[in-house]
């Protein structure tokens, strides 16, 4: 079989892509899982990595739990409640928390349908654009399960307790357009445009200093679960390290000087 998850580093910004367009891009099976977690590592460890833009082959996203596969010998969900429990924790939920612990900004280009846990992997990324033809469903619950990989943390985080509650419940997609106007998104373009608009956001943010871009990101991670006392702790620590920075003594020159700067993450 071809590679779950095909990956491209031009100049710093790394796209990748999942690579099982015959059954719509599943991320539950184990190989999927590996190779996602193993870019996801390969990203973080390279310092010349400045952002990444995660997409789908063929015209889906992702379908999120390979249900044909799901309920096999083997598969995520075994005859013994307590393996099932051990299969969810060993397997698709290291992918919220290898998310969760990177650095290096994530843009999901969300090409086509994004279902269920293919919703969620859209949720533990950074930012998020559409493609017009784009669909969104928070789905488990159509299928008489729970969102096992994350997904009851990760959607009220994105579109609010409310809307969380409605797309989780009801199972319902939404469009590309209401994914907008709930926050889910903040882009929708058209469907041939959507990797040149991922890459021009991507350029935006690789444009400016890398150690700065990675402590912001961890900052914004970080905030959304402590307090405002220990994130103001944590912001003192990381801006005492940013002003260490050869960027950002830089940027200053540049800004005083009124021409471009040049970054390289010293």
């Amino acid at each position: 079989m071809s590679d779950p998850v095909l990956f491209e580093n031009d100049d710093g910004i790394v796209t990748l892509r999942i690579n099982r367009p015959e059954t719509r891009n599943p991320i539950s099976d184990p190989d999927m899982i590996e190779a996602l977690l193993q870019a996801l590592d390969r990203i973080d460890s390279d310092v010349s990595v400045r952002v990444a833009i995660l997409t789908g082959v063929g015209t889906s996203f992702s379908s999120g739990g390979n249900l044909k596969t799901m309920g096999e010998h083997g598969g995520i969900n075994d005859s013994l409640p307590a393996q099932t429990r051990r299969n969810y924790k060993f397997g698709i939920q290291r992918l919220p928390l290898a998310f969760e612990a990177l650095e290096v900004p994530v843009i999901a280009a969300v090409n086509g349908p994004a279902i269920g846990a293919g919703c969620d992997l859209a949720c533990m990324c950074d930012l998020r654009i559409a493609a017009q033809s784009a669909i969104f469903a928070e789905s488990f619950v159509k299928a008489g399960i729970v969102p096992g990989d994350g997904g009851a943390w990760l959607l009220p985080r994105v579109v609010g307790f409310s809307k969380a509650c409605e797309m989780s419940l009801t199972g319902d997609p939404i469009t590309a357009a209401e994914a907008l106007a709930c926050g889910l998104v903040s882009q929708v373009v058209p469907d041939e445009e959507l990797l040149s608009h991922a890459r021009k956001l991507a350029q935006r943010i690789a444009a400016n200093p890398p150690h700065a871009v990675r402590m912001t990101k961890r900052l914004l991670r970080e905030g959304r679960n402590s307090s405002l006392n220990a994130l103001l702790e944590m912001s003192a620590a990381m801006q005492a390290l940013a002003h260490a920075t050869g960027d950002h003594k830089e940027a200053v020159s540049a800004l005083l000087g009124k021409r471009r700067p040049t970054f390289t993450g010293r």
